[in-house]
């Protein structure tokens, strides 16, 4: 793994230092570990962890980076909503120490991993959450506070955006990843009018030594999310704002 990563980065331009190539080995092997007992994920070998994780969590560096110049921050405040084993969060957070990441997730199971990887590469403030979208973004710590909310799940666009958009503060941003071109933008207008976003873009790339189609989409908050958002837990997913 560690000189397998090196060459699976250099192509989509991302260089890292021998210490972060190291976190990597030792998150891969965390997560292998883990995995015997708990569900973590399906991909366990070596070239995938690095492409179909490492990878494509970093493929969101580009967006940071311009976000931090955008903000005029010397640091981002970002949320991982429904993280799972730590992905996009934990690696843009190896790949970026100044990042200011805040961890979500409903089953404590996951919340345990989380903190042994935290743990074990030493990355200081980092917080997880054991809690449902729904329920954490009507908590006042967290309701739009976060520069950038991001999730990379497989869920349709509407909910995403009822679960990461009352999190991100006005004139942040929501970065949806999908997994396929997203037929969803045009039934995705309205949810995100009502809850306080305008779409920004929508890049298309295929994942770099790979054959994966990817999408990142990302929503600027420009108003405030009404209180009423999200919904009570399930009814997003039930009810979609469309």
């Amino acid at each position: 793994m560690l000189y397998l990563l090196p060459e699976i980065l250099a192509p989509a331009g991302i260089q890292l230092s021998k210490q972060q190539l190291e976190a990597f080995v030792n998150y891969a092997e965390l997560l292998r570990d883990w995995n015997t007992r708990i569900n973590l994920t399906s991909i366990t070998d070596n070239h995938g962890i690095a492409v179909r994780h490492f990878l494509d969590s970093l493929s969101l560096l580009p967006i940071l980076d311009r976000e931090t110049k955008r903000q005029h921050k010397a640091a981002l405040s970002l949320i991982d909503v429904g993280t799972g084993a730590g992905f996009p969060g934990l690696p843009l957070r190896v790949a970026r120490p100044e990042l200011k990441l805040t961890l979500l997730d409903s089953l404590q199971k996951r919340i345990n991993f989380l903190t042994a990887v935290i743990s074990e590469l030493e990355l200081a403030d980092v917080l997880t959450i054991s809690s449902r979208a729904e329920d954490a973004a009507h908590d006042s710590k967290y309701r739009e506070y976060f520069d950038i909310a991001v999730a990379r799940a497989v869920g349709l666009l509407p909910v995403l955006c009822e679960y990461l958009l009352p999190f991100v503060r006005h004139g942040g941003l929501m970065i949806a990843m999908k997994a396929q071109k997203s037929e969803e933008i045009d039934a995705s207008a309205k949810a995100i009018r009502v809850l306080g976003g305008q779409l920004e873009s929508v890049d298309h790339f295929v994942l770099p030594g790979s054959d994966l189609n990817r999408t990142l989409v990302c929503v600027r908050k420009t108003g405030p999310t009404p209180p009423a958002y999200p919904r009570k837990a399930g009814t997003p997913g039930r009810k979609p704002i469309i």
